[in-house]
């Protein structure tokens, strides 16, 4: 089968954030198809949303043999596993592990959007993802460097 890469964003802000970050990395490098290329260092960032705990985020490379749909079903499987309640939106979670980009895919369904529709206005996703792939060109928007210095200003 074809390996695609994929880069996805890992945030946690309950519990053990930095050892359920570690559960979700080792989880994904579990995955049939997949292998963890790299991952960047975890960043605590301020939560976007109600008043919540500061968030502990990063990012890493997979190149995978699953298709998108099946990579971004994983992700949800991880993160259930992990003890996820998806009770409040933008609220606090023990995991959150979002598909950012899958090799140039661009798509917009009801279960998946390529890329991620918020990442290039995101920088808490964009500054990790910066220190593993700061060249990654996301469809439709442009480089990862570029976008993280347009968000800076």
């Amino acid at each position: 089968m074809r390996k695609s890469v994929a880069a996805i964003s890992l945030g946690s802000n309950l519990g053990d954030r930095a050892a359920l970050l570690r559960k979700a990395l080792a989880s994904l490098a579990l995955l049939p198809g997949t292998r963890v290329v790299v991952r960047s260092a975890f960043l605590e960032t301020d939560a976007v949303g109600p008043p919540q705990p500061r968030f502990l985020n990063g990012a890493a490379i997979l190149e995978t043999t699953l298709s998108p749909e099946a990579l971004l079903g994983a992700l949800l499987g991880i993160e259930s596993a992990l003890g996820r309640m998806r009770s409040v939106e933008k609220g606090p979670r023990v995991i959150d592990l979002d598909l950012l980009t899958y090799g140039q895919n661009r798509s917009h369904t009801v279960f998946l959007s390529l890329p991620h529709p918020q990442l290039h206005r995101r920088e808490f996703v964009l500054e990790p993802l910066s220190m593993i792939a700061p060249k990654l060109m996301v469809p439709g928007r442009g480089r990862v460097s570029d976008l993280l210095a347009k968000i800076r200003g």
